[in-house]
């Protein structure tokens, strides 16, 4: 854990687009961390006392219990484009849902109260963070909707695609156990479809990473779900969304 100069804010797209008077009004309140895989960083049912903001090509994730079968369901994932935690709310109100690190990295962190009177200081601040919670709405309405109606090939290949876009690169950390629990099926289901995309030159693996080869034919298989989020993301946050 280290205090943060001006210049790590550039890390995350959300800070960085801020004025420069108020990523200084947030900079006191702020440290790093460096975290890995699983990491907690908000749990369902207790107060969101930290927000988090990921850096670089560090990742995390909302998850929900559904039930014995289902335990851990993503709804949405977070990069360097957003935030988690206490974002509109003051953070008196217990978490829906659980976030944990999915991609190991730096993440910075501000306790949600510290963020509460900064935006009380500056209606930029609460403008910018209020619509930044409807982007995230927007992705997990549009999640809903994919889980419902889309397949699962289609649904790893959407989640490949858009993990690998937050690395600035093409591969990712994860192993077939996760990708299975946050897809919500069944780990063979998950191993089927890889050996297929790993048969197809789509991607390669090894031990707990994924390798995009091919991301054109990979989108081939995605649904349009992402390319849905990127351009909200365009209309409401300009140049936030990564690629």
């Amino acid at each position: 854990m280290t205090a943060p100069i001006l210049e790590e804010l550039n890390g995350n797209a959300l800070l960085s687009k801020l004025r420069e008077h108020d990523r200084k009004r947030l900079l006191p309140h702020l440290m790093t961390f460096n975290l890995k895989s699983n990491d907690i960083l908000q749990e369902a049912g207790r107060d969101v006392v930290h927000t988090w903001f990921p850096c670089d090509s560090a990742q995390a994730a909302f998850t929900i219990w559904v039930d014995e079968n289902n335990p851990a369901l993503e709804v949405a994932q977070v990069g360097r484009e957003g935030a988690v935690g206490g974002i509109v709310s003051n953070g008196s109100a217990p978490a829906y849902a659980t976030s944990q690190v999915s991609c190991r990295g730096k993440f910075l962190r501000i306790k949600t109260s510290a963020l509460e009177e900064a935006k009380l200081d500056s209606i930029a601040l609460r403008h910018w963070f209020s619509r930044y919670s409807d982007c995230l709405i927007a992705q997990i309405f549009q999640t809903a909707a994919c889980n419902a109606t889309h397949t699962i090939v289609q649904r790893t290949a959407k989640w490949l695609l858009a993990a690998v876009a937050r690395t600035n690169g093409d591969e990712v950390e994860m192993t077939h156990d996760r990708l299975a629990e946050m897809l919500g099926v069944g780990r063979t289901f998950v191993t089927r479809i890889v050996s297929q995309l790993r048969h197809e030159g789509v991607i390669a693996t090894r031990r707990g990473v994924f390798v995009v080869k091919d991301g054109a034919a990979l989108r081939e298989r995605s649904c349009g779900c992402t390319t849905a989020i990127e351009m909200h993301f365009d209309t409401v946050l300009h140049e936030i969304y990564p690629r």
